[in-house]
């Protein structure tokens, strides 16, 4: 008990309701900021007053362009959320995944639509149809959300004793040593981004997946390590298998970092209606029992 107490402590030190609104706020200012300085950058090397390369991305090429420097900070907020959701659920912190790779897909679609050609055949142009399975691929992603969380709302309430006590502490503590790792992972993507700049080499179609690609790999280890902990306070095959199910998702979530057109987004849709399909049987076998 001693034990539960004090992560208990150190956790609502870490993550108290100021700590995380003062993240919010200055999260707003950084991304609105980043936004002005971005459209600047547009600006300037419309008129040739700069040279910036970007490689493939194109980011200084379209005002609309702009929008995709506050997502990245939005995204990166998002991760840390996710972070402070993970003693919560497997299924919450599964759900948070989902939403993040949402808002990913959102953020390529702005970095997609100034590369469109509306004089060419939508159905051979790459950048056409890259757009064309993103808009159908958010719309997808976002109805599945929306059918995760109806699930995940019928799902049988947990009741409090000393193993749930310890278990949740524990995850608590897999959250604490995930904060610092992922600030330092946050600070060293931004590195090679700002070393990037100007060198066409470093800059391709992965700009979109830079610090998420190392964030869904951190994780799936930690999707492990609470698993192998759960096996101490459950002996219950059906929330074993849950739990494995949501891990097999991540993963599936992450395999689609590795591609991209219309293989990224069928991973991504075939991740969610994984952990949807073994969430709803979870809550069919948990019902019975």
């Amino acid at each position: 008990m001693a034990f539960s107490k004090n992560i208990n402590n150190v956790f609502s030190l870490v993550f108290s309701e100021k700590n995380i609104k003062n993240a919010e706020k200055y999260i707003l200012y950084i991304a609105s900021l980043g936004f002005v300085l971005h459209l600047i950058l547009i600006f300037l090397n419309s008129y040739n007053l700069i040279e910036i390369s970007f490689g493939e991305s194109n980011l200084l090429r379209n005002p609309i362009s702009a929008l995709y420097t506050p997502f990245s900070f939005i995204l990166i907020y998002e991760a840390f959320l996710l972070v402070y959701y993970i003693p919560r659920s497997f299924s919450t912190a599964v759900s948070k995944q989902y939403e993040i790779m949402s808002l990913i897909i959102i953020r390529k679609i702005f970095k997609d639509i100034p590369l469109v050609d509306l004089n060419a055949n939508w159905l051979t142009t790459t950048n056409n149809l890259q757009l064309i399975y993103d808009l159908l691929g958010i719309l997808i992603v976002f109805f599945l959300i929306y059918l995760f969380k109806k699930t995940q709302k019928k799902t049988p309430k947990r009741i409090s004793n000393k193993k749930l006590d310890l278990f949740i502490a524990s995850k608590k503590v897999i959250s604490l040593l995930l904060t610092p790792i992922l600030i330092i992972v946050c600070c060293l993507s931004f590195y090679s981004w700002l070393k990037g700049i100007g060198n066409e080499s470093g800059f391709n179609e992965n700009i979109n997946y830079l610090f998420f690609t190392d964030f869904f790999t951190l994780l799936i280890l930690a999707d492990v390590f609470i698993l192998l902990l759960s096996f101490q306070y459950t002996e219950r095959y059906c929330q074993i298998i849950r739990n494995t199910g949501f891990i097999i998702s991540t993963i599936l979530l992450r395999l689609s970092f590795s591609t991209d057109g219309l293989s990224s987004i069928l991973l991504i849709i075939s991740g969610i209606i994984f952990g949807l399909l073994i969430l709803y049987i979870y809550n069919l076998m948990a019902e019975k029992n």
